[in-house]
């Protein structure tokens, strides 16, 4: 791989290694949460849930690597996880909204650090951001009320 002599790679190893702890952490709790589903409309929100959480660890696994090509070690940390007691599919989602927004602001600050520098790392930052921004949007749409068109506040 050529990588621009100013690239940090130190400051690119740790922005990877962030979203790796927040995308790890996604899969802790969208597993919490998949096992937490009641009523109705449970099986269909579980396995919404369970995707979500394949798809994070899918996401931390892509950053690693990306950390060990540019020589460094991965992190053995998993981001925040906050445990609210509240279980309400709304809840859930609101919880979500937050973690899939911060997850989305680490994507943001590497591709800060690599645009220009990295066509691969610069590209890898795009695509996530691209993904993460859909999916905050398809739970933004999931947490308004039928026929209201107003993104989610």
């Amino acid at each position: 791989m050529t990588i621009d002599k100013n690239l940090n790679k130190d400051q690119a190893i740790n922005a990877l290694n962030t979203i790796m702890e927040y995308e790890l952490a996604g899969v802790v709790r969208y597993t919490h949460y998949s096992l937490m589903v009641y009523g109705f409309n449970r099986i269909p929100i579980v396995s919404w849930l369970k995707s979500n959480s394949t798809e994070s660890l899918d996401h931390a696994h892509r950053a690693g690597e990306l950390v060990t090509l540019l020589g460094g070690h991965p992190s053995l940390k998993i981001g925040h996880l906050l445990e609210t007691e509240k279980h309400d599919i709304g809840d859930i989602l609101r919880e979500s909204l937050t973690h899939e927004a911060a997850a989305l602001q680490a994507y943001y600050n590497l591709l800060e650090i690599v645009e220009g520098k990295s066509v691969l790392l610069e590209e890898y930052a795009r695509e996530m951001i691209t993904n993460e921004e859909m999916h905050l949007d398809e739970v933004n749409k999931m947490l308004r009320k039928p026929g209201n068109l107003e993104p989610f506040e």
